[in-house]
């Protein structure tokens, strides 16, 4: 565990530098915040294209030939996108950019996959959130350092994360050990590493079922708010890189707090189906607060508040990895990751429109909101299915004779 927490906080630290002036540099080729709007949602919309073809053929080949050299290949595509992102000139050399690196990282679902190899299924939800602590540790220091750099010179935090990208590489190559056995590798096979098939499979995991559709719609909505976050306050609040970054450092420490400190107490008193739920219920009021709110504060404050909200992707993933058998983990993750990749797509092609939409508002408006009210109701949809699946899996297990007390530890 110490050395997957280790590269997942470095690399962590160097998206997270990127976030608070991605936008800006995006900007800087535009000439009104409509067009800053659209095109920074093509820039998102490449990579999580790219990534969606490519999660589900990487997962697999993670589980044909191991975790390290897939995750060296993504901590390479990392440098080279931070570098030449730094390095370029217009917006067709973004674009290309976030195309080309978006193909050769698949770092979250593969580590993900890395810690189900070493980890016994009874503990998964707790190291699943000690990486999610990481996670949230990188968007900590990442944001800042990038809204401090990004304030002196908007290329300066690409190059710093390029470098780190190369120092995570250097690392996994000198100290990162393989976690997966070669006795439990499966060959790579092209038919079901494809993204549809991939799907395909993890909607037929038994346990899975309709817990696809609450990845699906729990992550859209994530994504949004990735995509509209800094062009939201920046249209509202009149932010800048500093007050974003800032803002991003302080999701990082809800999230590592909760998932590093937390989430072991709250597993301890609640299982991972309902604290799933849980969790659901404080995103959907979250996001309706964020679109809501009136003062730069406020944000700040909402976000301090959903700290059940930051439960929901580790209890979800050790749900969808105890469905996976062993030899199966890249592959079922690497799914989740390509399902995660397509709503990152998607939502560009849903949040770049509708903040176009509201960019002309003054600003404190409440209509400038409307992403964050749409996150809303995508995420009570997922709750709703959440329920409705848990509830019938409860009631599957109760018509098993033997079954009642397995149903009351796994729903309760």
């Amino acid at each position: 565990m110490p050395f997957i927490m280790l590269t997942t906080l470095i690399d962590m630290v160097s998206i997270g530098l990127i976030i608070p002036v991605l936008p800006a540099l995006v900007g800087s080729f535009t000439g009104s915040q409509a067009d800053q709007a659209f095109w920074y949602g093509v820039v998102t919309f490449t990579f999580g294209l790219a990534n969606f073809f490519a999660s589900p053929i990487l997962g697999a080949l993670s589980d044909g030939h191991g975790r390290r050299p897939v995750l060296l290949l993504g901590f390479c595509g990392l440098a080279f996108s931070f570098l030449a992102t730094a390095l370029a000139t217009a917006l067709w050399m973004l674009i290309t950019v976030r195309l080309v690196s978006g193909a050769m990282q698949a770092n979250m679902s593969v580590s993900n996959a890395y810690v189900a190899d070493i980890t016994p299924p009874e503990q998964r939800a707790k190291r699943f959130g000690l990486l999610g602590a990481m996670f949230g540790v990188g968007f900590i220091l990442g944001p800042v350092m990038g809204g401090l750099l990004g304030a002196i010179d908007l290329r300066l935090p690409f190059f710093v994360a390029g470098s780190l990208a190369l120092l995570n590489l250097l690392y996994g190559c000198f100290v990162l050990p393989e976690s997966l056995p070669a006795g439990r590798r499966r060959a790579f096979d092209w038919k079901t590493a494809n993204p549809v098939s991939s799907l395909r499979g993890l909607a037929g995991l038994k346990g899975a079922g309709r817990l696809v559709a609450v990845i699906a719609c729990s992550g859209l909505a994530q994504f949004v708010l990735y995509t509209c976050w800094v062009l939201y306050t920046t249209f509202k609040f009149g932010w800048g890189p500093l007050e974003n970054g800032w803002s991003l450092a302080a999701v990082g420490v809800v999230s590592a707090i909760t998932q590093g400190l937390l989430l072991g107490r709250l597993l301890k008193r609640f299982s991972p189906r309902r604290l799933a739920v849980l969790g659901l219920v404080s995103s959907t009021l979250a996001y309706l607060m964020w679109g809501a709110a009136t003062q730069g504060w406020m944000m700040f404050a909402i976000i301090f508040v959903n700290v059940l909200g930051a439960t929901v992707a580790a209890s979800i993933q050790s749900i969808i990895s105890g469905a996976a058998d062993a030899s199966s983990q890249g592959k079922a993750l690497g799914a989740v990751g390509g399902l995660n990749s397509l709503m990152a797509v998607i939502a560009p092609a849903i949040g770049a429109p509708l903040l176009t939409m509201v960019s002309h508002l003054p600003k404190g408006d409440w209509r400038i909101g409307a992403p964050f009210y749409f996150c809303a109701l995508l995420q009570a949809a997922a709750l709703v299915l959440a329920v409705l699946h848990f509830r019938g899996e409860h009631r599957g297990l109760r018509a098993t004779p033997g079954a009642e007390q397995s149903a009351g530890r796994r729903v309760g």
